[in-house]
């Protein structure tokens, strides 16, 4: 996948933010809260559910992310080696996993659906 394709798909989820920090990193937020990471180095780190990650760690596709590993993080070493159609779903999944966690009433004022629960 392509850094723009990349940047695309996360900045068409909803009431999603871009911004830059830690040393040039594109960080994705919901609500103020990180879901993906991309360095300059074109190296990828993302939310997911505790089952993505085992398979993932496991399986060798992606490594424990550092220092966000205990959170259920994992890493991709070279975003343009990664299936642009598994990264969507990974940034869908991740963004919805953030995204269940604020607030009810931030969920509101963002405009996102009621429909997600704590996971």
């Amino acid at each position: 996948m392509s850094p723009e394709a990349f940047e695309a798909a996360a900045l068409a989820l909803p009431a999603t933010e871009k911004v830059v920090q830690w040393g040039g990193a594109d960080v994705y937020k919901v609500g103020g809260r990180v879901f993906a990471l991309r360095t300059l180095e074109g190296a990828l780190s993302i939310k997911v559910s505790d089952v993505a990650y085992a398979v993932l760690v496991e399986t060798g596709q992606a490594r424990p992310a550092p220092y966000l590993a205990r959170a259920k993080w994992v890493a991709f070493d070279r975003l343009e080696a990664l299936d642009e159609d598994e990264v969507r779903g990974w940034l869908a999944s991740a963004h919805a996993l953030v995204a269940a966690r604020l607030t009810r009433k931030a969920r509101a004022e963002l405009g996102l659906s009621s429909g997600f629960s704590t996971l």
